[in-house]
């Protein structure tokens, strides 16, 4: 019950999610007493994901589990034994050996990896001023997670942080949602957004999660047959005359290209390759293609083996029906701070890199890390790459090479940190001033100090400063202040107000009215139109135009491992809270009863997935929202908390995507026997 006396602060939660919500943060006595959603939030209207909900009232408050010293390894990597130390002494270590590396080594030695443990823009992008300076690998961190998408929307159409507004849900007829699971990493658009819209809904994926099973059309399909499905979509929108001939013979290069394996994609051969029915083919089709509509495009789709040429695929839907340009209408994979006015290279500090830069994939992270020619140093920032990342055994067996210098700058004690030379003390959101641009909404917010960082806890940006300092580097980009560099972002958007104004409201609208996708009808390709047949793609590998391909079947007796998002955490972050350990229980393994029957287990066994690779082991769980064929594990334990030392990423091998060395870890099969 909040008292006489409290302060109440609007901030913004900078997780990696859709919503972006507000947040109200009630001071008591100088101490955080509780935070609780902002009503006057437009988007969230004041609540949170249940989550947020319990972590930001229970690990991001708990003194005894956050870091507030910088700490130094006095054991064997991996055993987290680690003695305070002070700044002082930690900074001018960690200055001293890169400069010991700088004299006898390539900077390209020096790794760092990051990406979105916070979302915020200086404590997520502002570090990037130093390692561009020093001359750093970066870890590309949207191998991880989505660089496929963003890769063939950039060729296809000039850009792929460009979607449709959300606000233009109001005049659209359909909404097709192919990939994603609002449910659990977009909660408010699911329940607020989706929930209260008059649009028809269409989820296209293969898990029946709680926003397929609550959508008008829901279409069950196997894993990695997207291309084929989004194929036979069209042949139906082709075969009912619904085609845009003007749109298309005005906007698009290539597209008769594809006409034929369109003709060919009937509902029935569709269905063979898909396992979704042909009648069911019928109707979503004949649902879109009588729009406006709206496409929703989900990062979980373009992480397979195709997964570039399955989002090719599917973005034809908007293409052939000329639903773009105009009200209610176009796709979204993300729309980026790029869309409200934001120079992303400002803040990162292109312009401090004298080489160009240089970058790998998070795919071979693990291998390159085992490496000595290759890897001398790592930092890490913003994320935790042991839980998150593929090759999980080797990358292990990586990071605990001595002469490895490694330095993580972290709230917690993740399992990465666990084998840090140094662990630097970040300070939490709730501790200093920041902007957030979500990836959802074309809204600006303002995330606001409400209490000092704990102990010696510093922002990510100050910790670098300090660190640039140290390493007596005297470029004046990597001492600006996060006030100037917040009134300069600001000054890029539409926004007339100060950061005061921002802080009163929490979050404001950047447009009048909903901007409406490509309105223009330009696209910045070389010919200016949408490029169905892509020459550029082609040279990276991708055939001219998209295909209606389908995976094969997972070997004789194998299942398809689906990793997505936790309803409880997010990524990884999260999973050191007791309450949301306790909600989600043990590990497990979400199974068609038939496959568990065919196997002799029941519900609540220990079983053990393997490959070559590796193996987890977890606990059964029939499931109705899981095809045959396919098992469900969730993504993003900690490693020290789950049964022998290990999550679902141990049994991905490294799988890339079609494109840009992106992650195909939909594409991991495994055989399920007991534990």
């Amino acid at each position: 019950m909040d008292v006489a006396g409290d302060i109440e602060i609007k901030t913004t939660c900078p997780r990696d999610c859709y919503d972006a919500c507000g947040i109200s943060v009630v001071v008591r006595e100088g101490e955080i007493h509780k935070v609780k959603g902002d009503p006057d939030h437009a988007v969230t209207r004041g609540s949170l994901c249940q989550k947020c909900a319990i972590a930001y009232n229970g690990a991001f408050l708990d003194p005894g589990q956050r870091l507030a010293f910088p700490m130094k390894r006095v054991g064997k990597k991996g055993d987290a034994a680690f003695q305070a130390v002070t700044w002082n002494y930690a900074l001018s270590d960690i200055a001293k050996r890169l400069e010991k590396m700088l004299s006898n080594r390539d900077p390209s030695t020096i790794l760092h990896t990051h990406y979105t443990g916070t979302v915020s823009m200086i404590a997520g992008w502002f570090p990037m001023r130093f390692f561009n300076r020093l001359g750093a690998t970066e870890v590309d961190p949207d191998t991880i997670c989505n660089k496929a998408g963003h890769v063939v929307l950039e060729h296809m159409f000039g850009t792929s942080l460009t979607g449709f507004d959300p606000e233009q849900i109001a005049h659209a007829k359909t909404l097709l949602i192919w990939g994603g699971n609002p449910s659990s990493t977009a909660p408010h658009m699911h329940s607020d957004w989706i929930g209260s819209s008059q649009a028809k809904v269409i989820v296209i994926d293969p898990i029946a999660h709680e926003t397929a099973q609550a959508a008008d059309l829901y279409l069950q399909l196997r894993p990695g047959s997207d291309a084929a499905l989004a194929f036979g979509l069209l042949h139906v929108i082709k075969r009912e005359g619904l085609l845009d001939r003007a749109f298309l013979d005005a906007h698009t290069v290539g597209f008769d290209l594809v006409e034929p394996a369109i003709d060919a994609a009937t509902p029935d051969v569709t269905a063979a390759k898909t396992g979704v029915p042909a009648g069911l083919i019928e109707d979503a089709a004949m649902q879109f293609g009588t729009g406006p509509a709206l496409l929703w495009l989900g990062q979980g789709m373009q992480r397979q083996p195709r997964g570039g040429n399955a989002f090719r695929s599917a973005a034809l839907l908007s293409v052939a029906t000329g639903y773009l340009g105009r009200k209610g209408a176009g796709f979204c994979y993300m729309n980026g701070p790029e869309t409200r006015g934001v120079d992303m290279d400002f803040i990162t500090g292109e312009e401090l890199r004298s080489d160009g830069g240089s970058s790998i994939s998070h795919i071979d992270l693990a291998d390159t890390l085992a490496d000595p020619a290759r890897a001398s140093a790592l930092f890490t920032w913003n994320n935790n790459v042991l839980a998150s990342s593929p090759n999980q055994s080797k990358l292990r067996a990586a990071l605990s090479r001595e002469d490895l210098f490694t330095v993580v700058s972290d709230l917690f004690l993740t399992d990465t940190a666990a084998y840090a030379d140094y662990v630097l003390p970040a300070a939490s959101f709730f501790e200093f001033d920041d902007l957030i641009f979500p990836y959802f909404n074309n809204t600006m917010s303002a995330q606001t100090g409400a209490i000092p960082p704990l102990g010696e806890s510093l922002p990510n940006q100050e910790i670098f400063r300090r660190l640039a300092r140290r390493m007596g580097y005297e470029e004046p980009a990597l001492y600006e202040s996060d006030r100037s560099i917040i009134d300069r972002l600001m000054s890029q958007t539409s926004y007339d107000g100060d950061f005061e104004d921002l802080q009163a409201a929490g979050t404001v609208r950047l447009f009048d009215n909903p901007p409406i996708q490509f309105e223009s009808l330009e696209f910045a390709t070389p010919s200016g139109k949408i490029e169905v047949a892509c020459e550029s793609l082609q040279q990276m590998g991708q055939p001219l135009v998209p295909e209606p391909h389908a995976d094969e079947e997972s070997r004789e007796g194998w299942l398809r491992v689906l990793s997505p998002a936790s309803p409880w955490l997010m990524n990884s972050t999260y999973c050191n809270d007791r309450k949301i350990q306790s909600r989600m229980g043990a590990a497990k393994c979400f199974l068609a009863a038939s496959e568990l029957e065919r196997r002799g287990l029941k519900d609540g066994d220990r079983v053990m997935l393997r490959n070559e690779t590796g193996a987890v082991a977890l606990e059964a769980a029939v499931s109705d929202a899981v095809p045959e064929g396919v098992a469900l594990v969730y993504k993003g334990r900690w490693l020290g908390r789950s049964h022998r030392d290990a999550n679902v990423n141990v049994l991905n091998i490294g799988l890339k995507a079609d494109v840009a060395e992106s992650t195909a870890v939909h594409g991991v099969a495994a055989e399920l026997i007991p534990a």
